[in-house]
């Protein structure tokens, strides 16, 4: 068997190995633009195709070292991501809003805001799954949706996230690495202005669509039933989603040792973690009446389409990844070598996390400033040093993984769930390609702004 050490990979792998995760990330892209019909139908065979074309030749190369790779993809991040997603998909799903509430463009604002007040508190992820069906219910009427579930992953599913280690999983990585649970507060002021300019376009936006929509809704109230007032049903899943984010904090707190399985050792406390979210999910099925699920509309398709593609992307993206990982000593040297200023690392991370996975990015440029400012200093004295001292570096690292994850479908772990979410209620949402059109003409000027203010 091969001895080569799965860190190692990324530092002799050829860039040319990520071709297999380019072209999922093409098939993600034009499949559904080009052969819809093809796509809706056939997605999950393209994506075991480009799988197994970067699997095969990779074992056959690197024998034991990729084995080691894509097993440990496997089950220390491909198995507790979709888990957490399956976990708060179900959860959510059983808590319903009732009552009349027929959205203008103050209450889908109000809707964006709160979400990005509690994604900091509950995770984008739980934040997201909690709301995206009440917003898509009080839009239901309305021929103009797609712009509100856009910015609804803009703001909910991403911006949000910024202010505590339970936002986003790289920060939840910064404070593992020893950062101050309270640390990320302090980019408060980068959050609220990013987020202020965000929600003023949307209401200008949404305010000219809802002035369009004018006849639909005169229209809409007068075929409705009397207004019914507002409230909550499925309650007790609040219960479950708290136990899901107990659940991830306890993973990063409580330190029980490792086991190995199948060669790849994986932490008990994440085994615990997983357990529970699992254990969260089927009581939420076991205590939360059909009914309440039929009212959202709940199905399985979403967390199955994500599921499939999800398991291409994991697979397909290790090379990306690896070589990543290697920093200054891989293929990705230059780049490496050359973010030097605040902004420099605000703009890396942020355009290698709109792509891939945002944790190793943090964490690729958490490590090249510890490197550059405090090399050979304990990483404990390191982190502290470089969070009180050279903040803006830090700064720049987390609000570039973070805010960038909003550029694309693949982004952040929630984006692609709320478009499929969107897409089985008949919203008609854009292209990969289409979103990274909303996303270069919103946010790429409000982070070139953001840049020159706060980098």
């Amino acid at each position: 068997m091969d001895t080569t050490h799965v860190h190692e990979l990324g530092e002799i792998l050829p860039l040319w190995s990520t071709l297999p995760f380019a072209a999922l990330l093409a098939a993600i892209a034009l499949g559904p633009l080009l052969a819809p019909r093809f796509w809706h139908h056939h997605y999950p065979k393209v994506a075991l195709v480009l799988a197994l074309a970067l699997a095969v030749p990779f074992l056959l190369a690197y024998h034991g070292a990729a084995a080691h790779a894509i097993l440990h993809t496997a089950a220390v991040d491909y198995i507790p991501f979709i888990l957490l997603l399956w976990g708060l998909f179900t959860v959510a799903g059983g808590i319903v809003l009732r009552g009349t509430l027929t959205a203008t463009p103050a209450i889908n604002t109000g809707f964006l805001a709160f979400g990005g007040l509690i994604a900091s508190a509950m995770g984008t992820t739980g934040a997201s799954m909690l709301l995206i069906r009440p917003v898509l219910r009080a839009n239901a009427w309305r021929p103009h949706q797609s712009h509100v579930i856009i910015f609804f992953i803009f703001i909910v599913a991403n911006i949000g996230g910024l202010l505590t280690p339970l936002g986003d999983p790289p920060l939840f990585l910064g404070f593992l690495r020893g950062l101050s649970f309270f640390w990320s507060l302090r980019l408060f002021p980068i959050m609220i202005f990013v987020a202020a300019l965000v929600l003023s376009v949307f209401y200008l936006l949404d305010r000219r669509y809802y002035r369009r929509d004018r006849d639909r809704l005169a229209a809409h109230r007068a075929a409705a039933p009397p207004p019914e007032p507002l409230g909550l049903a499925g309650t007790h899943n609040f219960l479950f989603l708290a136990g899901i984010v107990g659940a991830v904090l306890l993973s990063g707190t409580w330190h029980a040792g490792s086991l190995t399985l199948l060669g790849v050792e994986v932490e008990r406390s994440s085994l615990v973690r997983d357990g529970l979210i699992l254990i969260m999910g089927l009581l939420s099925l076991a205590t939360t009446p059909a009914t309440l699920r039929r009212a959202n509309g709940f199905t399985w398709a979403p967390i199955r389409e994500v599921a499939i593609l999800f398991a291409g992307i994991f697979t397909t993206i290790i090379p990306a990844l690896a070589i990543l990982k290697a920093g200054s000593h891989g293929p990705l040297a230059p780049l490496i070598r050359n973010v030097a200023d605040p902004s420099h690392y605000f703009w890396a991370t942020g355009i290698l996390s709109s792509f891939l996975d945002n944790a190793p990015t943090y964490l690729t440029f958490l490590t090249s400033l510890l490197g550059r400012f405090y090399a050979g200093v304990p990483e404990a004295i390191a982190i502290d040093q470089l969070g009180a001292v050279q903040a803006i570096y830090l700064e720049a690292v987390a609000a570039g993984a973070v805010f960038m994850g909003a550029n694309t479908y693949i982004g952040n772990a929630p984006n692609f769930m709320i478009k499929s979410i969107a897409e089985e209620a008949g919203v008609a949402m854009p292209s990969f390609i289409g979103y990274m059109a909303w996303s270069g003409a919103i946010l790429i000027p409000i982070f070139i702004l953001t840049t020159w203010i706060f980098f």
